[in-house]
């Protein structure tokens, strides 16, 4: 077999193994939201982490839409950690705003992303965001 068929077969047996090296997704979904007594907001976020990498640090920095699509405030939220392979269950309280008024929530920004034993990293090429609450959770 000359030298180049083999380099090719070679190529092409190697292919797959590469295509699934590639990371999974980083899923975070707006479960849903209820009203609580303080007149606010809970939020429940579930965190699905395919991504073959644990994170010790996870905070994303969340724009508040009120019901006219005004930006009502920016939120900070510190998800961390997520295991690998897991489905996390967060929730995380918006004052002073009611369910029914939120329009939409943004994700402005992703302040730490910190695989374990790794060096910070880009997430927002992994994340998936979607929402089963009125509101949107968009990017």
């Amino acid at each position: 077999m000359p030298l180049t068929r083999l380099l090719t077969a070679l190529a092409l047996i190697c292919l797959p193994l590469a295509a699934t090296a590639e990371p999974g997704a980083l899923q975070v979904e707006l479960n849903k939201t209820e009203e609580i007594e303080s007149g606010g907001c809970r939020a429940f976020f579930l965190f699905r982490n395919q991504t073959g990498k644990s994170f010790e640090g996870f905070e994303m920095s969340l724009a508040i839409l009120d019901g006219n699509g005004v930006i009502d405030r920016l939120l900070s939220i510190d998800a961390a950690p997520l295991p690998v392979q897991r489905t996390t269950l967060k929730l995380f309280e918006i004052p002073e705003i009611a369910c029914s008024n939120i329009s939409e929530i943004l994700l402005h920004d992703i302040t730490s992303c910190q695989p374990q034993n790794e060096e910070q990293m880009d997430c927002f090429p992994i994340l998936e965001l979607g929402s089963r609450a009125a509101a949107p959770l968009v990017k």
